[in-house]
């Protein structure tokens, strides 16, 4: 196993890897600064487009462009022209909250979560995107809303409130999109830490970013630890996999943490790594339908 830094462009907040098959590019975002990156497999052709405001989250759409959640609410980001349209704000009398992370299930639908930006009080909830741009809330009362992702047959939904110390597993209707039968996954053992963003690989196991302790933890189908890795910076916020045989898995991190309470990091902070050798496959992303 190797981990390598990629690109170095000291994200304030970097999150959100995504691998784009189509294009063979791998995306990822400042949460922050309000910036969306793109480049090959191997940290070539940088290139990034500036947002309105601080992003939770972005997905591919089929039809070209993104959509992203900024602080308030969905929008389209077009790559070609840069310009952003607003879809939605889901929380418009929440002044103190902004979206968060967000993932796309197999059908097409995006979820994303919003956070309370001082990461204090459960002001947050968990919305559904659909193709025909209307948004239902699936669920309440989170603090940091994190980590979506899905089991590889789609009908197993995972999602963290960062501080709850747990993940949390979900039955999901691939039909509708609804959650029920929410329940334990995992629980947090690394003292300081939060889960952070996660995906899952081919063979189902759960990928998670504990933030702040820099360990990267993957998860076999029934919660119990089956490997930790251990990165050169602290503050780890994401996880993807990637590269042409899917087989190469990203890292995101941040270079400021974003309240004085969280520890700070060396040279390396904010930089995207690539760790190979793992001898494990991810799975493909989904586009959002609409």
């Amino acid at each position: 196993m190797l981990i390598d830094l990629l690109v170095d462009v000291k994200t304030t907040l970097g999150e959100g890897p995504l691998w784009d098959v189509a294009e063979q590019r791998l995306y990822w975002i400042d949460s922050f600064d309000g910036r969306v990156f793109r480049c090959t497999a191997d940290g070539r052709e940088v290139r990034a487009w500036d947002v309105p405001q601080k992003i939770g989250s972005m997905c591919l759409r089929r039809s070209g462009g993104a959509v992203v959640s900024l602080a308030r609410g969905f929008h389209f980001l077009d790559f070609r022209t840069g310009d952003v349209e607003p879809i939605h704000d889901p929380e418009p009398d929440r002044p103190d909250n902004r979206l968060n992370d967000g993932k796309v299930d197999r059908q097409g639908r995006f979820l994303a979560g919003s956070m309370d930006t001082q990461e204090a009080g459960p002001n947050g909830a968990l919305y559904r995107l659909d193709s025909d741009l209307t948004v239902t809330k699936l669920e309440g009362g989170i603090v940091v809303s994190n980590g979506p992702c899905w089991s590889p047959d789609g009908r197993i939904f995972y999602f963290t409130d960062t501080w709850s110390g747990q993940i949390s597993a979900y039955d999901y209707d691939t039909a509708t999109g609804a959650i029920a039968n929410k329940r334990l996954f995992t629980k947090m053992t690394h003292e300081g830490a939060g889960f952070d963003g996660a995906t899952v690989d081919a063979e189902g196991c759960v990928w998670s970013a504990h933030v702040y302790v820099g360990k990267l933890v993957r998860y076999t189908p029934d919660g119990k630890i089956e490997r930790v890795i251990d990165m050169p910076v602290k503050k780890v916020t994401s996880v993807m996999f990637g590269g042409p045989d899917m087989d190469v898995l990203y890292v995101t991190s941040m270079a400021k943490p974003p309240l004085p309470r969280f520890p700070g990091d060396g040279q390396l902070r904010g930089a995207l790594f690539a760790i190979t050798g793992l001898g494990i496959r991810g799975l493909q992303e989904a586009r959002f339908a609409g």
